[in-house]
């Protein structure tokens, strides 16, 4: 049966099934990512209590103290909502799924110069989708490149099975779990330009590097799917959504939890 691709080529739905992930050049528009800057910045300079606490006087040892990641920030604000539920992001997923996507997820990392990088994982180990899998949708809200911190991806890890982590580096990574690579594969960056959107598998072997510059935030909004066949997910990631706005709840499958437990302050689940 030949199925009718609403946004990408043949050629892209094959990388992403050869490869384990996808980059979209210029999902988001100027003026889309101008609204979506104009909100975390806004928000950057207050406290939600259980999904953003910054450290709001600084700490000079730890830029993530200041700007720490926004968890479910789609949970309180109706712009970040709307961008987890982007029209063009929900038809890539209906092409790499074969079917509708129900958002499960969304982040925004402000990723300071200074700041510390994500230790190698995989995500499907956090979110527990089944049966199927989890999908990240990444966006480069600012440039991303090596000296940023610009994600690590490890080619063709997306056929390779949950693995139990390791304990991270924690001079290097702020999260505490670590998945080494096979033997034969290498992580490679991720260059990207603002507005791109890189998509990957939830079995596909990734994190990120330290933000090496003094002067470049490397800022990233990040939203995690499932397929809508899928019957469970953790339920840390509940209740879900269809592009309509409509909420869903599936069962709750055991463990997971936050996309990677931090080293200092686990945010709560």
């Amino acid at each position: 049966m030949t199925i009718t691709l609403r946004i990408l080529t043949a050629e892209q739905k094959e990388q992403f099934e050869k490869e384990g992930y996808l980059i979209v050049p210029g999902l988001f528009s100027e003026a889309e990512l101008q609204e979506i800057d104009d909100t975390f910045e806004a928000m950057s300079h207050r406290t939600i209590p259980g999904y953003f606490e910054p450290k709001l006087d600084g700490d000079d040892n730890d830029p993530l103290k200041r700007y720490p990641r926004v968890m479910h920030p789609h949970r309180f604000d109706d712009t970040a909502k709307k961008y987890m539920l982007h029209g063009p992001v929900m038809a890539v997923l209906a092409d790499l799924y074969g079917e509708e996507a129900l958002a499960a997820q969304s982040m925004f990392y402000y990723k300071p110069p200074g700041s510390r990088g994500q230790a190698l994982h995989q995500d499907n180990f956090y979110l527990k989708v089944e049966p199927g899998n989890c999908i990240a949708a990444w966006t480069a809200i600012d440039p991303a490149h090596e000296d940023n911190g610009s994600l690590l991806v490890v080619p063709n890890t997306q056929d390779e099975e949950i693995v139990c982590p390791e304990l991270a580096d924690s001079k290097e990574s702020f999260t505490t779990h670590f998945v080494k690579p096979p033997k034969d594969k290498k992580a490679m960056p991720v260059i990207m330009n603002r507005g791109d959107c890189l998509f990957f598998n939830g079995n596909l072997i990734h994190g990120s590097y330290r933000n090496k510059t003094k002067d470049q935030f490397r800022r990233a909004f990040i939203c995690h799917y499932a397929n809508e066949s899928a019957s469970r997910i953790s339920g840390f990631y509940r209740p879900l959504y269809r592009a309509s706005g409509e909420s869903v709840d599936l069962e709750i499958s055991q463990d997971g939890g936050p996309c990677g437990v931090e080293f200092d302050n686990a945010y709560p689940h």
